[in-house]
């Protein structure tokens, strides 16, 4: 299995490429900016895209995903719930990093937890994670025993729940019944920072141990 991580836009968001060594076929997980990095090492690694899929509709995760679209034809999956945010897209990116990017990318399926996700060799289980926004999902690849989280949890921190759509108690019970029930050894990719693990978050983790966490950053 073949994974790469790009680090991409103003805001450093963690986009995953997620390739089946077997098919060269690949997933794209929150192509979040600059498209010529990800089809860079999709070429590198002799990969075609096979799915482009957010793990929820801030723009941050998703302003590649139209320039990808139209360079590669791939189909782009997106809760259903998080639908609504992409009417948002533009006026945020704007608000945030004073750049207009057009209008919002066009959504060929939902993603929900009763569909895996499956492209070659590769099956992720998706998991329901609202609080960050209401259709914030987890994606989970369980023979390689990792998550890709997008901004639910962070190493030492959480999704802000400050954002439209966004809701604390949603979050947190989101992290304790989705994440924090994964065996203790399963990494997590976050959709901003460093990786981290199922246990070190839960015995570490400020917002999820302590009644006075620190201010979040995303």
């Amino acid at each position: 299995m073949i994974l790469e991580t790009i680090v991409v836009g103003v805001l450093e968001t963690n986009c995953y490429v997620l390739g089946c060594e077997r098919t060269r076929q690949a997933i794209v997980i929150d192509p979040g900016d600059d498209p010529s990095d990800i089809l860079e090492v999709l070429g590198r690694q002799g990969l075609s895209v096979e799915r482009l899929v957010g793990t929820h509709a801030h723009f941050d995760h998703l302003l590649a995903v139209r320039p990808l679209q139209d360079a590669t034809g791939a189909p782009f999956y997106l809760s259903s719930a998080d639908r609504p945010l992409l009417q948002t897209q533009r006026r945020t990116a704007i608000l945030w990093i004073g750049r207009d990017p057009g209008e919002p990318p066009e959504v060929h399926g939902d993603i929900a937890p009763d569909v895996a996700l499956a492209v070659g060799d590769l099956m992720l289980e998706v998991r329901s994670a609202p609080g960050h926004s209401p259709g914030g999902v987890i994606l989970v690849d369980h023979e390689s025993r990792r998550a890709f989280t997008g901004d639910t949890v962070f190493a030492g921190s959480i999704g802000r729940a400050d954002l439209p759509g966004g809701n604390l108690e949603v979050l947190l019970e989101s992290i304790r019944s989705q994440i924090l029930t994964l065996p203790d050894d399963y990494v997590l990719l976050p959709g901003h920072g460093p990786s981290s693990t199922v246990l070190r978050e839960r015995t570490s983790n400020p917002f999820l141990t302590t009644p006075s966490p620190p201010r979040r950053r995303w």
